[in-house]
């Protein structure tokens, strides 16, 4: 039986989903990830305008979510990589990559219509 439950309920699976959104840089963050492992400087860059701070929080949010991993590696100098989880994966190539395929179809006329309301 599939787990049904009102999406407005803060324990609800729906609820918990659509969490992952409500985090600006966490569907970006992913994004970045989808071509392999990156250190986080390189995560950085590729991201564009996250500070530092925001940066590591979203880091710890996604690995505690379960949907990447850090990787540090006993070199000199040390080096730590993040990677998407088999989880993770599935969220980047199923509903952010569904978003993104909408966004390019409908983007104009969404924008058309913000424009419009102010």
């Amino acid at each position: 039986m599939p787990h049904t439950c009102d999406p407005f309920v803060a324990d609800c699976r729906v609820r918990l989903a659509t969490d992952l959104f409500a985090h600006t840089w966490n569907p970006v963050v992913l994004a970045a990830l989808r071509e392999g492992p990156r250190r986080r400087r390189d995560l950085r860059a590729a991201v564009g305008g996250i500070s530092d701070k925001v940066l590591t929080e979203t880091l710890r949010r996604l690995e505690r979510a379960g949907l990447i991993v850090r990787s540090a590696y006993a070199e000199a100098p040390p080096r730590v990589d993040y990677a998407l989880t088999e989880l993770g994966e599935s969220l980047v190539e199923g509903p952010i990559a569904a978003l993104g395929r909408w966004t390019v179809e409908r983007g104009d006329e969404l924008l058309a219509h913000l424009s419009a309301s102010t």
